[in-house]
């Protein structure tokens, strides 16, 4: 007896050059389903999701795809640097990129999508840069980014981020563009994840022992990418049905620990 393997799905990712992205996308590729990576190079579409002109390039290069149909969009494409590009790319490259991708979710039979979030997202810092984000003002944004920068304070940017993301999430995956449409939209929430990214911060071995402290991950410790890559595979599959607006926390327990047992 023989049984029918799944439909090929068409799923855009950002960010699939390398870290998360490029585990998913190897790993979606792998299960046979049609890959549109995006990234700055060494991807299927090369935009720049830092800027406006950026993301408009990233849309319409995917839409330009036989049929102008998306099962999935997973945005794993994202920066830590003390400086305002961090909410540019990690907030607006994945919050327009998603919205203006919506169309072509909603023609599927069964959209998904998800984005990467982090458990820093759970911090509550500079308010002035999260608002402005909810509010879609990226020049404020960016300005108050600047700002924050400018005074020594441009380490807040990366979790305001991520704040900024988790809290879009929550007041977009249950209007009726979203789940009224059919579409899940969720993020997962890694701790520390061995990346390039990661690489890039924890240098040292004084480094390194911040990061720990910072995020304590008790269940198995630092995670690999295809780690963040297989929560995310199930999230867009069409096995998930009725989860949406949640941040999933692949973080070993990181979570918990910091926010203590009472939290729910």
């Amino acid at each position: 007896m023989t049984t029918s393997s799944p439909a090929q799905r068409r799923v855009a990712v950002t960010g699939a050059a390398s870290g998360i992205g490029k585990a998913l996308a190897d790993m979606l590729r792998a299960q046979g389903d049609d890959v549109i990576g995006v990234d700055l190079k060494d991807a299927e579409v090369c935009a720049d999701l830092g800027t406006p002109a950026g993301r408009q390039e990233a849309v319409r290069a995917v839409l330009e795809r036989p049929e102008g149909v998306l099962d999935a969009v997973i945005a794993c494409a994202g920066i830590s640097a003390q400086v305002p590009a961090t909410i540019a790319v990690n907030y607006f490259g994945v919050t327009e990129l998603l919205q203006g991708l919506r169309p072509a979710l909603a023609r599927a039979e069964a959209p998904r999508a998800a984005f990467v979030g982090s458990i820093v997202g759970t911090k509550s810092v500079a308010p002035e840069v999260v608002e402005a984000c909810l509010a879609g003002d990226e020049p404020a944004a960016l300005a108050a980014a600047a700002a924050l920068a400018e005074r020594g304070q441009g380490g807040a940017l990366y979790p305001a981020s991520k704040t900024a993301l988790a809290r879009w999430l929550r007041r977009t995956s249950v209007t009726d563009e979203w789940a009224g449409a059919g579409i899940p939209l969720n993020a997962v929430g890694p701790g520390v994840v061995l990346t390039p990214m990661h690489a890039a911060v924890a240098r040292t071995e004084e480094q390194r022992r911040i990061v720990a402290q910072a995020v304590p991950m008790p269940l198995h410790g630092h995670a690999e990418p295809e780690v963040i890559a297989r929560a995310l595979r199930w999230l867009t599959s069409e096995e998930n049905t009725h989860v949406t607006g949640q941040v999933l926390y692949v973080d070993g327990g990181a979570e918990v620990v910091l926010r203590g047992p009472d939290r729910i």
